[in-house]
């Protein structure tokens, strides 16, 4: 294998990492936002959080995963990003983990106040990390003022551009409508029924915000920066998400799921394909982008992780989607069978 190859091969690597991350914890980050608003009592609430309880800590360990393969293997973007966004990172990872602890609090208490409170910070940390996520990707997109030295130039304002932030919005958005598919397929009953109307609004604000965001990106120029052309898949973005709208309507909520799925794949594929071989645009001057030739680890290195990848990756995989099989089930909110 080249050197050459090998940078390529873990730019489409992470490329991989990052969807499945989006994907996955995509509606994980969903059904966080909606769940004060659609339980209207503990039970519910409890009903809601164990949709996604056996999964939700295992969907973040792709974004563990991405960033430790960035670090390896493109250390110059992984210093240049993390440094240049730390504030933007630091409030993700404060969103996070709000999450996780209120995940992990939340039933110590059966004080309705203390359940609340906890709720709330679910809903915020879930909010907060959507909307600081694609907000960095839409800047990625964008370019961001970087130097010779391969040194970030900006601030946390500098990433709260117009572009940006709408990049932050859809994405919510888009989260917002995948959790809500997802919950059409794990819930019964009463909550079933509510969520199906809620989800036909959250369509209609996700394909206003994201076909604005695809036509902000046309127009603007972004697409043509990369080697490789994205092709047909920015039209699937849209296409896919008008036809979810489809299935909601017609409460076929499997289809649903799998086309705003789909969204977020072709999405992540435009992204990417828009990019290479850059990992980061140079505002300032397109002489200072970091690519993948320019930014990665040694030939060793990349060697080296391969070889690892390819044992453990399989096993991984195999691990989670047994865990997604067993825990396939529809839930009703019976305090019952409840897991609290």
């Amino acid at each position: 294998m080249s050197y050459e190859f090998l940078q390529t091969l873990w730019f489409v690597l992470i490329a991989v990492l990052w969807i499945g991350f989006f994907f996955l914890e995509g509606f994980d980050f969903g059904v966080g936002m909606l769940l004060p608003f659609m339980g209207k009592k503990d039970t519910e609430r409890r009903t809601i959080i164990n949709t996604i309880g056996s999964v939700w800590d295992g969907n973040e360990v792709w974004l563990l995963t991405a960033g430790g393969a960035t670090f390896a293997a493109f250390p110059h973007w992984y210093a240049t990003m993390f440094s240049g966004f730390y504030l933007a990172l630091f409030l993700l990872l404060a969103g996070l983990i709000l999450r996780g602890i209120s995940f992990e609090y939340r039933s110590k208490d059966p004080n309705p106040k203390w359940r609340n409170t906890f709720d709330w910070m679910i809903a915020v940390g879930s909010f907060l990390a959507a909307f600081l996520l694609g907000t960095a990707f839409a800047n990625l997109a964008q370019g961001v003022p970087i130097d010779e030295n391969m040194m970030f130039t900006g601030d946390l304002f500098t990433l709260l551009n117009p572009y940006g932030i709408l990049g932050g919005a859809t994405a919510v958005s888009i989260f917002l409508l995948h959790g809500a598919n997802f919950l059409a397929l794990k819930l019964e009953g009463e909550l079933l029924e509510r969520i199906r109307p809620i989800a036909s609004k959250l369509w209609i604000g996700a394909s206003i915000l994201s076909i604005s965001f695809g036509t902000y990106t046309y127009f603007a120029g972004f697409w043509s920066r990369g080697r490789i052309d994205p092709g047909i898949a920015p039209i699937a973005t849209i296409v896919t998400l008008l036809a979810a709208g489809y299935f909601i309507q017609r409460k076929r909520e499997g289809w649903a799921f799998i086309l705003v799925g789909m969204n977020i794949i072709f999405t992540q594929i435009s992204f990417f394909s828009m990019m290479f071989p850059n990992v980061m645009l140079s505002s300032a001057d397109p002489a200072f982008n970091l690519t993948i030739y320019n930014a990665s680890s040694s030939f060793y290195t990349l060697q080296v992780m391969s070889i690892v990848a390819l044992v453990f990756t399989p096993i991984v995989l195999a691990y989670q989607g047994w865990a997604y099989w067993v825990f396939r089930k529809r839930i009703k909110a019976d305090p019952k069978s409840l897991i609290y």
